[in-house]
């Protein structure tokens, strides 16, 4: 059957991978974001990839909710993945500066993902529909105050969201990536020490690749997982065991 997918974030690294994944499948995926050329670009490369891929594309600020009201949203939607997000760099330790870090990090992860599923929420489909909000590791044991706080209102936002959407035999369910290479998520924060770090810090000895957080919103949007709802599926590579 074929489906119809939303991914948000969808133009680069995890978001990329994930209608990549939908694609091979013969889902009809739809990426948002807010860049133009990156998320055409993306849908060219998945159309190359996978020849009769239907991926689509609009660009839109997520966090504008004018803008999330102009989005040509499908009449039906099977999944809806809420990947936009990122984390703000903090250099202003003023109480300003801390304000709008915190103002940023909340808009660009918590706001774009209940806006779009708040639009998108008259048209999952009932029973059956799937929403899979990203997380991250940062909001099961911290890293960076403001970020963290965001990914764990995610979280917990999807708890609520698991409840209210369970009779209608929609599911709910959050993926928290650790450190995954191949992604704009570190920009030039990342050093060779660092990385060494982080992957140290997986029991596999090595950086995660967006696909493998795909793999994992993949099954989570699948027939399978069903009985799968207000779960956190770590993808971290055992840097963080068994918390969610």
């Amino acid at each position: 059957m074929l489906r119809r997918v939303i991914v948000s974030g969808g133009g680069t690294g995890i978001g990329k991978a994930t209608a990549t994944a939908f694609s091979r499948r013969g889902d009809a995926v739809l990426i948002l974001g807010r860049r133009e050329q990156v998320l055409a670009a993306a849908a060219a490369d998945i159309k190359f990839a996978h020849s009769g891929a239907a991926v689509s594309w609009q660009a839109a600020d997520l966090a504008d909710p004018d803008a999330v009201e102009r989005l040509h949203l499908p009449e039906t939607v099977d999944v809806l993945v809420n990947n936009a997000g990122g984390a703000s760099r903090r250099d202003d330790e003023s109480l300003q500066g801390i304000a709008a870090t915190l103002h940023a990090d909340i808009d660009q992860n918590v706001l774009t993902a209940q806006l779009l599923t708040a639009a998108v929420s008259p048209r999952l489909r009932r029973p059956g529909g799937r929403v899979i909000n990203i997380s991250s590791i940062a909001a099961l044991r911290g890293g960076g105050a403001s970020y963290s706080a965001a990914k764990a209102a995610i979280i917990a936002w999807s708890h609520a969201l698991a409840a209210d959407f369970g009779p209608a035999g929609i599911t709910v369910n959050v993926v928290a990536p650790g450190f995954v290479r191949d992604t704009e998520f570190f920009g030039d924060a990342m050093t060779d020490e660092r990385r060494r770090r982080l992957i140290e810090a997986t029991l596999l000895d090595r950086a995660g690749v967006p696909e493998d957080v795909a793999a994992a919103i993949v099954y989570l949007a699948s027939l399978e997982a069903g009985y799968v709802t207000g779960q956190v599926l770590q993808v971290n590579g055992g840097a963080l065991l068994g918390r969610g």
